[in-house]
């Protein structure tokens, strides 16, 4: 199977790391430059999400799930700007 890479635009950044907080699988944000974090890791987080905040929204991400359930809930979360509580 191959993961399909989701593109984020205007995501509020305390609201996509909750969202972040229930998937179930890898989630990795993938760089410019070629490079792969999984955002599982608050390390990882903290290192790949801070070079993309602008103005306290990240401007543009792109990210693959390991989990098809957490694929599609990010995906209303970038379109609908909904979480699943």
């Amino acid at each position: 199977m191959v993961n399909k890479m989701l593109e984020l635009h205007d995501i509020d950044v305390p609201e996509f790391l909750r969202v972040l907080d229930t998937c179930e699988g890898n989630v990795f944000l993938m760089t410019r430059e070629g490079d792969k974090l999984n955002l599982k890791s608050k390390l990882c987080q903290l290192v790949g999400l801070t070079q993309l905040i602008e103005g306290g929204k990240i401007a543009e991400a792109f990210v693959i799930c390991d989990n098809e359930k957490d694929e599609q809930k990010l995906f209303r979360f970038n379109l609908f700007k909904q979480t699943d509580k």
